[in-house]
């Protein structure tokens, strides 16, 4: 745990996640896969878990009046599901192929945000059937599970519904907090919650704090168009490298 790369990689995660949830939000999704240049993925996804409880606490008391019941109804099942899917995958593969499909993941979400950022969406109906809702719960808790990005298939059924910005944050909020949660028996069962990885997660606890209210604090300071556009770009090129490690391991 002393080697640089891995404090400056561990440091560099956990300040990408403060921010994201101090008002950044989609840059969290960087945090893995900068985590994943120094350590196991999987170990490395473990010992963010709890920080991202920690910090799901405030979101979630924060807007504990505002949010959908029925989104939540329809997309956690489908979560719980795909949670265990990815628990399934990391216990049965090698951990080379896993970090493949965490580059693949952050290639896919980089580009996705792009897109998004550009004006381009996937439109779906605003009334879209409860099963839809289900497949994407399960796609956000698969990429959750494996890489603690599990926005983009929970943005794709829920923007539609054009939900108020209150109750929108609220739902996202209660949404993750829940599959947090949820990934606590996976990781565990995966041997992950190790006293080393514990000690790890408390020592970079205060780092994750401290960023969290940077956030709040740099959100309207910075031009978010430039800022979103080279985070998105990095996280393209850092899964590209994770994807070109895999296939050369």
């Amino acid at each position: 745990m002393a080697d640089p790369l891995y404090i400056a990689c561990a440091l560099a995660a956990v300040i990408l996640s403060g921010l994201a949830k101090g008002g950044f939000a989609g840059i969290g999704a960087l945090a893995m896969p900068v985590m994943a240049l120094a350590i196991d993925p999987v170990r490395g996804a473990a010992i963010l878990l709890p920080i991202l409880i920690l910090q799901d606490a405030v979101g979630v008391w924060a807007y504990r009046r505002s949010w959908d019941g029925h989104i939540l109804a329809v997309i956690l099942p489908g979560a719980a599901v795909g949670i265990l899917l990815g628990w399934f995958f990391a216990a049965q593969v090698s951990e080379v192929a896993v970090l493949g499909v965490l580059g693949a993941i952050s290639v896919l979400f980089g580009l996705q945000r792009l897109w998004v950022e550009r004006g381009g969406a996937i439109t779906l109906p605003s009334n879209s059937p409860a099963w839809v809702g289900f497949l994407f719960g399960i796609a956000s808790g698969f990429t959750s599970q494996i890489a603690h990005a599990g926005s983009p298939p929970f943005q794709m059924w829920v923007l539609p519904k054009r939900l108020t910005r209150d109750m929108l944050v609220g739902t996202t909020a209660f949404a993750f907090a829940a599959m947090n949660w949820m990934k606590v028996p996976a990781y565990a069962a995966l041997g992950q919650f190790s006293r080393d990885n514990l000690m790890a997660t408390a020592m970079l606890a205060p780092v994750a704090i401290l960023s969290t209210f940077a956030g709040v604090a740099l959100v309207r300071r910075v031009d978010p168009a430039r800022f979103y556009t080279l985070i998105y770009i990095l996280m393209i090129l850092l899964g590209l490298k994770l994807m070109a490690d895999a296939l050369l391991a």
